[in-house]
């Protein structure tokens, strides 16, 4: 599971797709590499979490779209049922899809579209493995737009925890919700990094979000910033 592996050890990897093409390219990408290790692949939702349990990888490819138990619902099973769960990286056909959405908010660190580079994954599963967030503002604003076109404004969708951050809390916030990371927010803020990760770590807390990715979503659903 993320943070389980030694610094020398492979990043292990559960690969999770109902189509056996898919599986078998994905894997044919990822074994390529020193630093990465296929561990496991899964045909369909409802074997993601036995089988993540058993391997404990680090990053989970997740096809958003399966039978029986979709992307979604296998995200959140996974991040809900271990103390250390692996990243998920949801791997979709289309940028704008709601389920896209719904896996993000589910606590995935990111998505990666099918189409993406050998190059792209790679970096991916890199990306998140550290901890990081693979944040795509402009798709998200779009997803957060549509999704709140269609929801409404509605009567108290959810509290705002949002209310609860300080000036400069929110500030970090707006910043993060563009795509930058710390050391961008620290020079756009005139900060040291130290401060902005303490700020940033501050937010997280404060939405009750698994990371940024998941903190921009919250940003947005509760109208601290607006898509437009």
């Amino acid at each position: 599971m993320h943070g389980a592996n030694e610094p020398n050890e492979p990043i292990r990897v559960v690969i999770a797709d109902d189509e056996r093409l898919v599986r078998m390219g994905l894997r044919v990408v990822i074994d390529a590499e020193p630093d990465l290790t296929v561990v496991g692949e899964a045909a369909d939702g409802s074997s993601v979490l036995p089988l993540v349990r058993e391997q404990r990888p680090d990053v989970v490819l997740m096809d958003v779209r399966m039978p029986e138990v979709d992307g979604i619902r296998a995200t959140a099973l996974v991040l809900d049922a271990l103390p250390e769960p692996p990243r998920v990286l949801v791997v979709t056909t289309f940028e704008n899809d709601d389920y896209v959405y719904q896996a993000l908010r589910a606590g995935a660190a990111g998505f990666l579209l099918k189409r993406a580079r050998a190059t792209e994954l790679v970096q991916a599963i890199r990306l998140v493995a550290r901890g990081d967030s693979l944040l795509y503002p402009a798709a998200i604003r779009e997803l957060a737009a549509a999704r709140r076109s269609t929801i409404g404004s509605g009567p108290a969708r959810r509290a705002d925890p949002t209310a609860r951050l300080t000036e400069r809390e929110g500030q970090v916030l707006r910043l993060i919700t563009t795509g930058l990371n710390n050391a961008e927010i620290a020079d756009q803020l005139l900060l040291s990094h130290e401060t902005v990760k303490t700020h940033v770590a501050n937010v997280l807390a404060k939405l009750g979000a698994r990371d940024r990715t998941q903190a921009v979503i919250i940003a947005y659903e509760v109208g601290f910033v607006s898509p437009g």
